[in-house]
């Protein structure tokens, strides 16, 4: 069972079997584009805009156990590039989940549907973002969120500040929208903690302002550094928030 698996292998297998995918792409650097993924492993990517979801993966020919038939993505509707691109890479994912299994030791087919919507998941996460460049970049941008979002166009601000949980130093990811917090986690804790007031004060004039903040700590409150980005659009604020553990 994949909850009987701890995290680092289970993480370890994801990233290889998304290194793998990407290697048999050709895809050396960033940004990946899933698009460009999907073609090269001939997937075909078809577009329903009646689709009531983001996307499915199907094989046009009945297939025994993980091969035969053509493999095919259909995608709907998507509002901006970063969605489409995350719908494909999640269908990418859905045709390659077999190989995190077969890397775990676990059924692929006697799995339930939720694991397996689990690995597709994380596997998007880790073929738009593989952890070998993101890690690199991250330390060379000291992990700013507007340069790595430049460097890795194809995937979505939240994904970027999401995926940055998976590496280290430890950390606390905020996502604030209209001026509320809608998610909140660490790496550090399987519960993150309150929101301390040196947090709120960066939030609160990235929100006000519409530029970045950055603060550094004494580390007396559990934190040396609270960084906010803001990802404003007209009618909609959105500010995310970095807030790095002191190390004890």
């Amino acid at each position: 069972m994949l909850s009987e698996i701890p995290d680092d292998e289970f993480a370890a297998a994801l990233d290889a079997c998304a290194a793998d995918v990407l290697w048999e792409a050709g895809i050396n650097e960033p940004p990946v584009d899933a698009l460009v993924v999907a073609d090269r492993l001939e997937l075909v990517v078809a577009r329903d805009f009646a689709l009531p979801y983001r996307g499915r993966f199907v094989r046009l020919a009945d297939h025994h156990s993980h091969g035969g038939g053509q493999g095919t993505i259909v995608v709907g509707a998507a509002e901006r590039p970063e969605r489409e691109q995350w719908a494909v890479a999640h269908e990418i994912g859905e045709s390659v989940a077999h190989r995190v299994f077969e890397r775990l030791g676990v059924s692929f087919d006697e799995s339930l549907p939720t694991a397996r919507e689990q690995i597709a998941n994380r596997l998007a996460s880790a073929l738009l973002l593989p952890r070998r460049w993101f890690a690199a970049n991250g330390r060379d941008f000291d992990w700013d969120l507007l340069q790595l979002k430049e460097q890795f166009c194809t995937a979505s601000h939240e994904l970027i500040a999401r995926r940055m949980l998976e590496m280290r130093p430890a950390i606390v990811i905020t996502i604030c929208d209209l001026g509320r917090i809608g998610w909140r986690r660490s790496n550090a804790t399987a519960r993150p903690p309150s929101m301390l007031a040196e947090e709120r004060a960066a939030w609160r004039e990235c929100h006000r302002t519409g530029f970045p903040t950055d603060e550094m700590l004494d580390g007396e409150t559990g934190l040396e550094r609270v960084r906010c980005w803001p990802i404003h659009e007209p009618g909609w604020k959105r500010e995310i928030l970095r807030s790095e553990i002191a190390e004890c």
